[in-house]
């Protein structure tokens, strides 16, 4: 009897371990082109448009300092991480990322009885454009791309809002970085 199961595990064995070394398709490849390497972001741009004091999705517009810059830094600094492709100076590069910050949200998600916000979204929007230097041509433009994350603001989950702001960038710059080295 032992001999038998040894014999059917054997038998098992040698027939699906060569098919189960093929595996699903997946890979830590990137889809990116082998002729580039190399990528320019061109600092963000903020292109919010503080000056409409209100508009449909808050009472106020909100306005953040610098945040193009972080957002210019978090992308550079994903790109250094993800490593498909370098951050260089624009003469050494092979693709150059043009982008502007289109808009910054906090939206109320959760409200409690007294009508207080328990919970936000912060979403940062962004147009973008990824253009082949060498002849050119814009492989792709994205309009109204977004990174978000949301936030407690009380409770053992509370967070502040510069905390929901780093977290946001975090998103975005992921996303940012994907679309890059993703298929066109």
């Amino acid at each position: 009897m032992k001999r038998a199961i040894a014999k059917i595990l054997l038998l098992f064995a040698v027939c699906y371990l060569p098919f189960s070394s093929l595996g699903c398709g997946y890979t830590t490849r990137s889809m990116v082109s082998d002729k580039y390497k190399t990528i320019y972001i061109i600092p963000f741009v903020n292109k919010t448009d503080v000056t409409n004091e209100t508009y449909s999705g808050s009472q106020y517009r909100i306005y953040r300092p610098h945040l193009e810059t972080d957002i210019t830094n978090a992308v550079v600094n994903k790109f250094l991480t993800d490593g498909n492709l370098r951050p260089v100076k624009e003469p050494e590069a092979d693709l150059v990322l043009k982008g502007e910050l289109i808009d910054f949200r906090r939206d109320p998600l959760r409200y409690d009885d007294s009508d207080n916000v328990l919970e936000y979204r912060i979403s940062l929007v962004v147009n973008m454009t990824l253009t082949d230097k060498l002849n050119g041509k814009v492989l792709y433009e994205e309009s109204g791309f977004t990174g978000d994350t949301t936030y407690y603001t009380s409770g053992s989950a509370a967070k502040s809002e510069s905390q929901a702001v780093n977290d946001a960038l975090t998103d975005l710059s992921r996303r940012v970085v994907e679309r890059a080295v993703d298929q066109w």
